[in-house]
C-alpha cells in the first residue's frame, strides 16, 4: 500500500509537471505567433469552365449508347491527330496571325461572412492579385452570403471592394441567399447586384443589444466596480447600474451610425429610395427587385453557366496554413480568446 501511496504522489507530480511545462511552451507559441504570422500563403486559380466542360461531357457520355461511345472516341482521335498535323504546320506564322484578341476574364470571388467579417482577411489579398493584372475589360463577381455584423468590420469588407470599383472594373455581386445589413452594405458597392428570388435582401439598420446582470449581483451583494476616464468611456454595461443619460447616448450613437449607413448606399445606388427601404426591414429577391435593392433575379450558378462561352471564369482562394506556433496557440488559447472577445464586443453596434 505503501508503494502504491508513493506511486500515486510521483504519478500526481509527473503529470503537474508537464501541465506546468505544456502551459509555460504554449504561452510562448502563443507569443510567438503573435509577433510573426507563420505558414506559407498563395493565391489558387481555378478555371470554371473546364469544370463545366466536364460536367457536359461526362453526362452526355454517360447518356449514349454504348456503340456512339466507341463513336464518339474514334472521332475524337481523329479530330487530336487533324488538329496536331495542323498546329504542326502552323508553327511558322507571322507575328499578326499569332496576335489574336484576349478573351474576357471574370474573376470569381467567395464571401461567407460571420458576425466578424472574417473572410475580408483573404477577400483583401484577392483583390490584391487581381488589381495586379486584371483590366475595365475584364470583370469580377463576388458570391456573397452575409447576414451582417460588426459596423466597422463590414465598413472595411465595403472599403476592399471599393477598390475594384476605383480601378474602373466592373463589379457584380450576386447573392443566393442572404445579403442582409453589413452584407447588403457590401453588395451596394457593385455595378451589378444579382439575386435569387428567395434569397434575403435588405435589413438597413443598426443593433446593439447587451444582458445587464446588475439586479442578479445585487441581491447576492456582489459589487461591481468599474474605472473610467471620459465621460462616455463606457455607456451601457453588463454588470453595472445602466442609466437613462448612457441609454439616450447610445441610441444616438446608433442614430448617427445608421444615417451614415443611409448615406452610403444612397451614394453607391442614388436611385434607391433610401427612407423607404432603411427601415431595418429584409424582403426576398423578388420584391427587393422591385424596390431598387438589386438589378437582376439570376442566381450565380446561371450567370456563370451564362458567360462560360466568351470569357474565361478564373475562380481566385488566398489560402495560409496555419504555422505549427499558431495551431499551438489555437489549442492553448482559442476557447479563451473567443470567450473574452464576445464579452469585450457585446456593447459595439452591430448591421444586423
Amino acid at each position: 500500500m505503501e508503494f502504491l501511496h508513493e506511486y500515486g504522489l510521483f504519478l500526481a507530480k509527473a503529470i503537474t509537471i508537464v501541465v506546468a511545462l505544456m502551459v509555460v511552451f504554449g504561452s510562448i507559441f502563443a507569443t510567438v505567433a503573435k509577433q510573426k504570422k507563420g505558414g506559407e500563403a498563395e493565391i489558387e486559380l481555378t478555371l470554371l469552365n473546364e469544370e463545366f466542360e466536364q460536367m457536359e461531357q461526362a453526362l452526355g457520355h454517360a447518356s449514349m449508347s454504348p456503340q456512339m461511345q466507341k463513336l464518339l472516341a474514334k472521332e475524337k482521335r481523329k479530330a487530336e491527330k487533324k488538329e496536331a498535323k495542323e498546329e504542326k504546320k502552323n508553327r511558322k506564322k507571322s507575328k499578326s496571325e499569332e496576335e489574336k484578341p484576349e478573351k474576357k476574364r471574370i474573376f470569381v470571388l467567395d464571401f461567407d461572412g460571420d458576425i466578424r467579417a472574417s473572410d475580408t482577411e483573404a477577400m483583401r489579398h484577392e483583390i490584391s492579385a487581381i488589381l495586379t493584372n486584371a483590366s475595365a475589360s475584364d470583370e469580377v463577381l463576388l458570391r456573397l452570403e452575409s447576414g451582417g455584423g460588426m459596423v466597422h468590420s463590414y465598413g472595411l469588407a465595403a472599403s476592399q471592394l471599393q477598390r475594384i470599383r476605383d480601378h474602373k472594373i466592373p463589379l457584380t455581386i450576386a447573392v443566393d441567399k442572404v445579403a442582409a445589413s453589413g452584407g447588403y452594405m457590401m453588395a451596394c458597392v457593385a455595378n451589378k447586384i444579382l439575386a435569387a428570388p428567395f434569397s434575403i435582401i435588405g435589413s438597413i439598420g443598426v443593433l446593439a443589444q447587451i444582458p445587464n446582470l446588475h439586479r442578479l449581483l445585487k441581491d447576492n451583494k456582489i459589487d461591481f466596480e468599474q474605472l473610467s476616464a471620459g465621460e462616455y468611456k463606457r455607456t451601457l454595461t453588463m454588470f453595472g447600474e445602466n442609466t437613462d443619460k448612457a441609454r439616450e447616448k447610445m441610441q444616438a450613437e446608433l442614430e448617427e451610425t445608421h444615417t451614415l449607413f443611409k448615406e452610403f448606399i444612397r451614394e453607391q445606388r442614388p436611385d434607391l429610395d433610401i427612407e423607404k427601404v432603411a427601415t431595418g426591414e429584409h424582403w426576398l429577391g423578388t420584391k427587393a427587385l422591385e424596390l431598387g435593392l438589386v438589378d437582376v433575379l439570376q442566381t450565380s450558378d446561371d450567370y456563370l453557366m451564362q458567360n462560360r462561352q466568351d470569357a474565361d471564369l478564373l475562380k481566385i482562394e488566398y489560402k495560409r496554413k496555419k504555422s505549427f506556433q499558431e495551431k499551438l496557440s489555437d489549442l492553448f488559447s482559442g476557447a479563451m480568446s473567443v470567450k473574452e472577445k464576445a464579452v469585450r464586443d457585446l456593447d459595439k453596434p452591430f448591421l444586423m
